[in-house]
């Protein structure tokens, strides 16, 4: 046999097809394949007991150390199985299985086991597999392990008025956050394993009769469409789904908060909740949900809209003060009034560099210094982030590589750039902060305007599972402009956005969906 043959026989493939036969009827046969396919791994706990009455009927309990809960599987299914029962039970019988269902097994959730690829998959996700001499199936009881993060402050999404608490790495603690939210058995959770190797468990949630259900179903599609060997993070399916690979701009939403998850299903979106991640995906996305923060809404609507607008000009200015800095001190200074001018034109008199140059400089110097301070450890980040912004700017300035006012230009563009309640749209801006400071450099005014105006083209070309993503600007929706940049008080707000629900329009109109349901 040749290397390639050997290849081909062992390969994961096979070994997929090899997974999907059926359980066999001999305890001993089982328990060899289970050590042979997962390597004897000394995780693998196989314990081989016997039951009934006159101790003749074989069983072998198996689960993953770690995973399991050891004391739910010596409460619930050893003490169950070894002290409580005292029946005999009749090897041959097909209601063996059945009965250790019904009367013997105290779990909660307990599901019949076909073929060793349901198998492989309950004993790795935690649950306790019972397999029986003589019978050509098995029982998986649920005994996951409870440890995992507590629920905790979010990270990235903090606020002073609202609720304190975000997702974690669990899934069925996240959806139980959810459902705390919203106690309505409209409440749809549908299940996707993903992953031919991770065997990721991905779930979908969404409110029935009010999420758009072509919307939906094209979820599943994309969803179903994925063929990868491993999903480690929402950012794989993020990156799978979306519509369009070749744009900066995040096309699909994701928050760590509950509160704000639960907000966009009351408007008809869809959340997806991937295990392993405390960061759930919504869609469909527009613009202005990256905008928008969760604490605008716990406030009264003047104040939220004033911090609305005044969130919107910083980002503006972050992402185009560098390139109008460039392009009014290289081009157009007759713009600047004459004190102004000479004091600018004094301060990089030693400058050895163009502005242009000069703002290249600063901009890649804050990245770097950014990055450094998100990697290096937490009790020297700060301390890095203090000696980059003071000692080394104030260096630069007396050394004669930068010129002062260029320094506060940058410090204030940095600034401004988190003034986006989301990470990507920040990650975004201070990417296309740099062509727009090549179009200024070479063009002055006029190339900053064809940049702004080619991003805003790009912006009214981006769809999100077929919503436009400039909604409720391009096409215009004279309704949704209530909570669009401005924020009109809560009792104006009695219509969910038109394009994303196109069913149940009308905030409170529970009678109509249980009609419609019905």
């Amino acid at each position: 046999m040749s290397f390639l043959e050997k290849n081909t026989t062992n390969s994961p493939n096979s070994e997929t097809k090899d997974t999907q036969k059926l359980i066999f009827t001999r305890l001993s046969e089982n328990i060899k394949k289970i050590k042979e396919v997962l390597g004897n791994s000394t995780d693998i706990i196989i314990r081989e007991v016997a039951i009934g009455q006159s101790k003749k009927q074989r069983i072998a309990i198996i689960y993953t150390d770690g995973l399991a809960d050891k004391t739910a599987i010596t409460d619930f299914i050893m003490e169950s199985l070894m002290v409580d029962l005292d029946t005999t039970l009749d090897t041959n019988s097909e209601d063996v299985i059945q009965y250790l269902k019904d009367f013997c097994l105290t779990v909660g959730d307990v599901n019949d086991i076909p073929d060793f690829q349901a198998l492989f998959h309950s004993i790795l996700n935690g649950e306790t597999v019972i397999l029986l001499e003589g019978q050509a199936k098995g029982i998986s009881a649920s005994t996951k392990s409870a440890k995992d993060r507590a629920v905790s402050q979010p990270t990235t999404e903090s606020v002073v008025k609202g609720p304190q608490e975000s997702f974690t790495e669990t899934l069925r603690t996240n959806t139980a956050l959810i459902r705390r939210k919203i106690k309505n058995p409209n409440l749809w959770l549908k299940s996707r394993v993903i992953g031919k190797v991770t065997q990721t468990d991905v779930a979908v949630m969404y409110i029935n009769g009010t999420a758009n259900d072509k919307i939906v179903k094209e979820v599943f599609t994309r969803l179903d469409r994925i063929d990868i060997d491993g999903i480690l993070e929402s950012g794989y399916i993020e990156a799978m789904i979306q519509d369009s690979k070749y744009t900066l701009f995040p096309t699909i939403f994701n928050s760590e908060r509950p509160d704000v998850i639960a907000a966009e299903l009351l408007e008809g979106k869809i959340a997806i909740l991937v295990d392993g991640t405390p960061f759930v995906l919504i869609v469909p996305a527009i613009l202005t949900s990256f905008l928008q923060s969760a604490e605008d809404y716990y406030q009264r609507s003047i104040v939220s809209t004033l911090i609305r607008i005044l969130r919107l000009g910083g980002i503006i200015a972050a992402l185009i003060a560098p390139s109008l800095f460039i392009a009014i001190t290289t081009f157009h200074q007759e713009m600047l009034p004459t004190p102004m001018l000479i004091s600018i034109a004094s301060q990089r008199e030693g400058v050895p560099f163009p502005a242009f140059v000069e703002a290249i400089i600063m901009e890649v110097a804050f990245e770097i210094l950014r990055e450094a301070g998100l990697r290096m450890p937490r009790t020297i980040g700060p301390a890095v982030s203090i000696v980059g912004t003071l000692v080394i700017g104030q260096a630069a300035v007396e050394a004669g590589v930068v010129s002062a006012v260029m320094v506060i230009i940058v410090s204030i563009t940095a600034i401004c750039s988190f003034l986006f309640p989301a990470y990507e749209m920040s990650s975004t801006i201070r990417v296309l902060r740099f062509p727009l400071m090549v179009l200024s450099a070479a063009f002055g005014l006029f190339g900053v305007f064809m940049g702004t105006m080619a991003i805003i083209l790009h912006l009214c070309s981006l769809r999100s599972f077929g919503v436009p993503y400039m909604t409720p600007f391009a096409p215009i929706i004279p309704e949704d402009q209530k909570d669009a940049i401005l924020l009109f008080p809560r009792s104006s707000l009695l219509t969910r956005p038109r394009l994303i629900n196109q069913i149940n329009t009308k905030r409170g109109s529970s009678s109509s969906n249980n009609d419609a349901n019905n």
